[in-house]
């Protein structure tokens, strides 16, 4: 009977072992991370070095060759070209660099616009919260890609205008969850003595409530990236982003859609990078959330 009780008792301890062996959430992603490193990070910030092309200027006499490993291809054009002749890995390559600078320059715009109102929102309270909690309520019931459209054919499509539509469209994501937790954070009492020491209002906004929400913001920032770079692609895809002839991820899709059948390597590469990174990212961005919440840490 001890044994049996013994046993039942180890039971719970060895399912969470297998549990937290089985599930990549719990693992570190380095499969994840290797891919955003060569596939998003290196690409993006040498691709100078790194392409072994021009990604804008074509040859007609190499337009449609196919990948190197296929019949007809070159080792000189690894990933094939498109119907002007221009190499298709630079093309990815160079895509990168505008997915990773539109996602950097978007978080950076966003969160603090986000954070920001979030913050003022949850300490304040009041006919303050709800003005901003009603603004929160307009911007994520908007439909995202008619309101980008809607913008971008009244200001015209340029690097600019993408980081203004991505920017309008993230930032209430970053003030609900910073309001809320401010909401939580503001009852403390470290918060309760700093405002008997003294401190100011924007000083317990910044110095005590925002480093204890950090972790929050970056697992939400990690997620973040790939929906502005699907947002992006979108906008690129329907010739409303980045405009010609600057190569992105998204128009080269759309290039390669009329000639999917006799061409598939056009769309193939950079939808293949899109689904990649973004995948990445949200593995990522799911193992943060289970590393940084000591809620899930020791499950």
């Amino acid at each position: 009977m001890a044994q049996v009780t013994a046993t039942v008792k180890e039971a719970p301890s060895t399912l969470g072992r297998i549990v937290q062996t089985i599930l990549p959430s719990r693992r570190f992603p380095s499969i994840s991370l290797f891919i955003l490193i060569f596939l998003l990070v290196l690409p993006g910030i040498f691709a100078p070095q790194l392409a072994p092309h021009n990604p804008i200027k074509g040859s007609l006499g190499a337009r449609l060759k196919p990948p190197a490993w296929v019949a007809g291809g070159s080792i000189t054009y690894p990933l094939g070209t498109d119907k002007v002749g221009r190499d298709i890995l630079s093309r990815i390559i160079y895509g990168a660099r505008v997915s990773l600078s539109v996602s950097l320059v978007a978080i950076v715009v966003s969160g603090a616009i986000g954070v920001t109102l979030g913050l003022i929102a949850g300490y304040f309270g009041g006919k303050i919260d709800a003005l901003i909690m009603r603004l929160v309520d307009i911007s994520l019931g908007l439909p995202v890609i008619l309101i980008a459209l809607v913008f971008v054919a009244v200001v015209g499509p340029s690097f600019g205008t993408v980081i203004i539509v991505t920017s309008f469209l993230l930032w209430a994501r970053y003030a609900r969850q910073v309001r809320g937790e401010t909401l939580s954070i503001r009852e403390r009492d470290f918060i309760s003595r700093a405002r008997v020491a003294g401190a100011s209002h924007l000083r317990i906004m910044f110095r005590y409530i925002l480093p204890n929400v950090i972790n929050t913001l970056t697992v939400l920032a990690t997620l973040q990236i790939g929906a502005i770079i699907l947002l992006e692609s979108t906008l690129s895809f329907l010739g409303a982003g980045i405009p010609r002839p600057t190569p992105t991820w998204g128009s080269m899709i759309a290039d390669g859609r009329d000639l999917i059948v006799v061409a598939w390597w056009i769309a193939m590469f950079p939808g293949l990078a899109i689904m990649l990174t973004v995948l990445s990212l949200n593995l990522l961005g799911d193992w943060l959330r289970d590393h940084l919440d000591p809620k899930l840490r020791n499950i």
